[in-house]
């Protein structure tokens, strides 16, 4: 009977040993990337909401198929003139890895009086805990799908996940290891 026992409990020891490790290695991939409030051209108050709203909606969706976890803070950077202690400070405080400056840039297309659509531009620079600039985008949502017709809305969230995706990219061309994956 003993000798039935210590075998069953060193298998168990064993696997449960396993299981603990392979859980620790998968808590210590998951990043925590801080997104700012998209600076959004034309500087009209009435677009800003529903573009923020658009906007995190694709990122929410985007990084959650992902390792990843979003933080989202309610201040907004200027694009062209990002200070970097102070994207050092927000990291810190926000115990983030990563983080994200947007815009987004609407545009109307269309033919003379006559517009189809609100198409946009989202830019956006990526910058990891220390301040550096690590890779940046810009996605056309009317160069890159010529879409034509459609919501603002569906604009911003395709604009949105096409420069994530571009983001991504850029990264695994740049440094293709585990310590740099977004």
């Amino acid at each position: 009977m003993m000798k039935k026992i210590i075998p069953f409990i060193a298998l168990v020891t064993c696997l449960l040993m396993g299981i603990t490790i392979k859980g620790q290695r998968n808590e210590e991939k998951i990043k925590k990337v801080l997104f700012f409030n998209p600076e959004v051209e034309p500087d009209i108050d009435e677009i800003k909401d529903p573009t923020n709203l658009a906007f995190f909606n694709a990122v929410s969706d985007n990084l959650s198929t992902r390792k990843n976890k979003m933080l989202r803070t309610e201040t907004q950077i200027p694009f062209d003139s990002i200070d970097k202690q102070s994207i050092i400070d927000y990291c810190i405080n926000n115990n983030a890895d990563f983080t994200i400056v947007p815009k987004v840039k609407y545009f109307k297309v269309g033919i003379g009086k006559y517009v189809f659509s609100n198409q946009v531009v989202v830019s956006m620079k990526l910058f990891d805990a220390e301040g550096n600039l690590l890779t940046e985008t810009d996605y056309d949502t009317y160069r890159k799908n010529m879409r034509l017709l459609g919501s603002t809305v569906n604009s911003v969230k395709i604009g949105t996940n096409g420069a994530i995706k571009d983001i991504l990219k850029k990264l695994k061309k740049r440094k293709p290891s585990a310590e740099t994956g977004f």
